[in-house]
């Protein structure tokens, strides 16, 4: 099987990009939503058959070739991508239907939203499946080039200048990542090529790269990539852009991109590590995760819109995620699989609710919402799990990865750092607590609305939700000491 890798990885890729094509020429809406949905279901299919490939080879390399690498980290962030994009791609459909179009102006809108779209799951697809670090240098740009164009969709004002603030600052942010990836490269030496910059030949040359050029390069990188993944005090394309960007296109953003983004950045850790010594490469992650842990918990505990609520929660779990990565021992790695794993599927379910949440009470697009339960039990419903999950309450599966990163941080020594880690995380868990009482029993607004097919979609979402989490749970406590968590534990799988 391994040996199909390479056409299947061609696959996954070819098939939402013919999508892309195919779909502007398709006679209606209707016929718009079918072929994307199919399309989407193959593309998921055929990902999660890497998937698999990549972690039954686990600790091995699964495949590798001179432009493609098909390991552990690819297998469990490809699984990722591949599930919020096809449940993003399911739930389109009903953002699109209530868009307030005329039906020609909504045919030629279903085809641009789904073209974007498919570009743009198709750069995040291709990600953690690249070899090189210039490569994926720009796949993440053209994420931002794709997904620039879904987050000003509505074509509102607020929407556009959503979407300008995400090109700007994150394009400048990769500028400098970009500046960090050119004097590693010069670092390297003659010879070979963009070769130079593959995974394996950086880890294999770590020792002979010059220390302090080594550190400024991965400073740049680091600091240039913490842009697109949110960290702070770069974050702040991140809440306007979750806010006004599709429900659907939202969950892509916070649930796998900014993940993948952050493998990136983990990848380039572990093969420059040799090189740089553990120290730096530590506090570097270490200080982006304090960070953002405590510029995200302020806003929790504020009143805010629901999808702008859910974009600081990323906020504050892309920093729980730096800090798994930068203690680096074998639990606080398996903490972060299950964490990443975990917060995509809480976060997509989160903002998928807002399709509903915002038919049966558009105010909530500026302002927290209130007495959901009482409106429409499949959106409460929705709204619980997700919340419930993102706060850390057992039996999530994110209450046991923070366990996990917490006592990991203790296992590398860095007990004050997971002390304030752990009383930032309670404040937090607080803040989304206190938000979902008062989203849920909260005085209602408005009357109650008729039940809607969104909303019942949702409801079956949830449904599967609360099982994949479940599941999770279970699977995390076999997750330490096991083949996954040794092959992370290495550069290039």
């Amino acid at each position: 099987m391994t040996d199909a890798a390479p056409a299947l990885i061609v696959a996954v890729l070819a098939v939402p990009l013919g999508s892309a094509l195919l779909v502007t020429l398709v006679p209606s809406a209707r016929a718009a939503d079918r072929l994307n949905l199919t399309t989407s279901a193959v593309t998921a299919v055929l990902a999660l058959v890497l998937v698999v490939l990549a972690l039954a080879a686990a600790p091995a390399v699964a495949a590798r070739g001179s432009w493609y690498l098909l390991d552990t980290a690819g297998g469990v962030f490809l699984a990722l991508i591949a599930v919020v994009g096809l449940a993003s791609a399911t739930v389109s459909p009903f953002y699109l239907r209530h868009a307030g179009r005329s039906w020609f102006t909504a045919r030629r809108s279903h085809a641009w939203y789904y073209a974007a779209f498919n570009l743009f799951w198709a750069a995040l697809l291709a990600l953690p499946l690249v070899d090189n670090l210039a490569v994926a240098w720009l796949l993440i740009e053209a994420t931002t080039a794709a997904s620039a164009l879904l987050v000003a969709f509505s074509g509102k004002r607020s929407a556009l200048e959503a979407g300008w603030k995400y090109v700007v600052l994150t394009t400048l942010g990769l500028a400098v990542a970009l500046l960090g990836i050119l004097v590693l490269f010069v670092a390297a030496g003659p010879g070979g090529g963009l070769g130079r910059l593959d995974w394996q030949a950086l880890a294999q040359q770590a020792g002979q790269l010059p220390a302090q050029a080594t550190l400024a390069a991965f400073v740049l990188i680091l600091v240039g990539l913490a842009s697109k993944i949110g960290w702070a005090p770069v974050h702040n394309w991140l809440p306007d852009a979750h806010s006004e960007a599709p429900p659907p296109v939202s969950a892509m953003l916070s649930a796998a991109l900014l993940p993948t983004v952050l493998l990136i950045a983990w990848r380039t850790k572990l093969a420059l590590e040799p090189a740089l010594g553990p120290g730096a490469v530590q506090e570097l992650f270490i200080g982006f995760g304090l960070a953002s842990l405590l510029v995200a918990i302020p806003f929790l505990w504020r009143p805010l819109p629901w999808k702008r609520l859910l974009a600081y929660s990323s906020l504050e779990h892309m920093g729980i995620l730096a800090l798994g990565i930068g203690f680096g021992t074998p639990l606080a790695i398996a903490g972060v699989v299950v964490h990443v794993a975990g917060h995509g599927i809480a976060k997509a379910l989160g903002f998928y609710t807002a399709i509903p949440l915002l038919r049966q009470d558009p105010g909530t697009a500026g302002r927290a919402p209130r007495g959901v339960a009482r409106q429409s039990a499949p959106t409460a419903t929705a709204m619980s799990v997700s919340l419930f999950s993102l706060s850390g309450l057992p039996p999530s599966p994110l209450f046991v990865s923070e366990v996990m990163i917490l006592l990991g941080g203790m296992d590398a020594g860095l007990m004050a750092v997971s002390s304030v880690a752990a009383v930032l995380l309670a404040l937090g868990f607080l803040g989304l607590a206190h938000a979902l009482v008062e989203g849920l029993l909260g005085a209602a607004r408005g009357p109650r609305p008729r039940p809607s097919r969104s909303a019942q979609a949702i409801g079956v979402l949830s449904g599967a939700a609360v099982v994949a989490l479940l599941a999770l749970t279970a699977v995390a406590y076999a997750l330490p000491g096991s083949d996954i968590v040794a092959a992370l534990m290495r550069s290039g799988g």
